[in-house]
């Protein structure tokens, strides 16, 4: 298995990894438009290979809170894809452990994610509602342990709060619900 920043010429495997693996052109259209996003930038996107073969795709993009006051680096993952003949083989999670990684040496403090609360707490994160962290528009109380946060630096989460801001494309009240 190999894991490495994108490059532009991968935008049509990153493009294909996530039809496969979400059945749609939705998530890969977002992809498309997230890494074309000036708001979203610093952006990290990692891809997966098989060998040859491109399985898996993260990305990561900026985000802050909305105390006008907070020094606090933020990014929210999405959107993480595995296709489908490669998945339950660890390699979301090697992707998720590689760019909590790469992004821990470059000083992101707090990283966010909407998803299975099941698979990404077993990769570190925790509801962030409790903790004060509020996603960018309101989670469905039955859906509120699916806003979650893991801190990469000591502390990190205990002196944040309030609302987080995304980038300008995933600021949409639609892909905030469950």
């Amino acid at each position: 298995m190999i894991i490495r920043e994108t490059l532009e010429s991968d935008l049509p495997a990153l493009l294909d990894i996530n039809r496969l693996a979400f059945g749609e052109d939705d998530e890969a259209a977002l992809v498309q438009d997230i890494l074309g996003d000036p708001s979203a930038e610093p952006t990290l996107s990692l891809i997966a290979f098989d060998g040859e073969r491109p399985v898996g795709h993260i990305l990561f993009s900026r985000a802050r809170l909305s105390e006008p006051d907070s020094s606090k680096s933020l990014a929210i993952l999405a959107p993480l894809a595995v296709v489908p003949d490669a998945q339950r083989q660890g390699i979301g999670g090697r992707l998720i452990e590689s760019g909590l990684a790469q992004l821990t040496k470059s000083g992101v403090d707090l990283v966010f994610v909407l998803g299975d609360p099941d698979y990404y707490q077993r990769h570190g994160f925790r509801p962030a509602g409790r903790q004060g962290l509020n996603a960018p528009y309101p989670v469905s109380d039955e859906h509120a342990d699916a806003w979650m946060v893991q801190g990469l630096r000591e502390g990190a989460i205990d002196t944040a709060g309030g609302r987080v801001v995304c980038c300008d494309v995933l600021d949409r009240p639609e892909l905030w619900r469950e």
